[in-house]
């Protein structure tokens, strides 16, 4: 049986999510390169093959083809995580964690596309994207202080989940497009914790001062 094939461009926020969770569990897998930009090849036939909404990232695992960053990595949590850390069974935290998953793929969008706007010169309201960037840190900074005044390190639980996962990349890169850091401060102490999990990788972008 063919093994996990990620279909990755390395400036992705979707799929350098997957690589996280991929490398934070340990697992061997194989790369695809998509030449997001310029060559949009995520648009093209081969790849609409796979995911027909155009989108990155895809992974496959043996016979099974998924799109959706959320999706994917909901699977290999559930699949390759005998543990229930990443997705927790629990109904309370588990709500909670696809919460955070579905405020990744709502709420963040403006700050995946502010990053885009700054990087690719991709169609866009800048200053619109800026300000839905912010608002999105401001609720997860929010969010964060209340947990650490109650001595809680992680957006959900005892320990890093999915939640934290997926909320992650789009506030560590969001100097690309200049959000300054110093506005977040439970946001900074977070992402100091997030960064020594075992297995973390880092991607162009997420700076070393954490």
């Amino acid at each position: 049986m063919a093994g996990i094939t990620l279909y990755n461009y390395e400036m992705d926020e979707g799929s350098y999510r997957v690589r996280l969770l991929l490398s934070m569990l340990k697992l061997t897998y194989t790369t695809v390169a998509v030449d997001m930009f310029p060559g949009h090849e995520e648009t093209k036939p081969a790849m609409l093959a796979l995911n027909p909404l155009g989108t990155m990232p895809v992974l496959s695992d043996g016979d099974l083809v998924l799109h959706g960053t959320e999706a994917i990595l909901a699977y290999l949590a559930k699949a390759y995580d005998p543990s229930r850390l990443w997705l927790p069974e629990d109904a309370p935290a588990f709500g909670a964690t696809v919460t955070w998953l579905h405020f990744s793929a709502t709420a963040l969008a403006a700050a995946v596309a502010a990053r885009l706007k700054s990087l690719f010169d991709t169609p866009g309201d800048e200053t619109a994207l800026y300000v839905g960037a912010r608002k999105a840190f401001r609720i997860m900074d929010d969010h964060m202080t209340l947990r650490q005044f109650d001595g809680r390190e992680w957006f959900v639980g005892d320990g890093p989940t999915l939640a934290d996962l997926t909320l992650f990349p789009s506030f560590a890169l969001s100097r690309d497009y200049g959000i300054d850091h110093d506005d977040y401060p439970a946001l900074r102490r977070w992402v100091r914790r997030f960064r020594a999990i075992e297995g973390f990788r880092t991607m162009p972008g997420i700076p070393d001062y954490h």
